[in-house]
């Protein structure tokens, strides 16, 4: 009887050892993402060099700003729409962005597009 009792306590003990362990690596994890995505948001690089490849987008009055940021990522000007909505949202210009068509080119950063759509400025064409 008391060897069962032992063995049960050893296999809990094990098991909430192991748990713990499971937990504390996918904090681990998460927090390694998030920081990934915190320092992306503040650091992303354009997707080309210069001088990059113009792309005309165009954006419409019914699109939400995460629309926008996967019509970029589609259209190969950034790597991670959901970064660009999330630098977006940080910026100064969130919900400011024009509707219009815009030549956007693959050497200009997230927030430089954001600029551009914000102001209406450098070749765009409000519609």
């Amino acid at each position: 009887m008391k060897l069962n009792k032992v063995i049960f306590k050893f296999v809990s003990l094990s098991f909430s050892i192991l748990v713990m362990l499971l937990v504390v690596l996918g904090l681990v994890e998460l927090g390694s993402f998030c920081y990934d995505f915190g320092y992306r948001v503040f650091t992303e690089t354009p997707v080309d060099e210069e001088p990059g490849r113009d792309v005309v987008v165009q954006v419409t009055s019914d699109m939400s700003e995460s629309e926008i940021g996967d019509m970029l990522e589609e259209a190969g000007l950034v790597r991670d729409g959901k970064l660009f909505y999330a630098q977006l949202k940080l910026s100064a210009y969130s919900g400011d962005l024009l509707p219009g068509i815009y030549t956007l080119n693959t050497a200009m950063t997230g927030k430089d597009m954001i600029v551009v759509m914000a102001t209406g400025t450098e070749e765009s064409t409000e519609q």
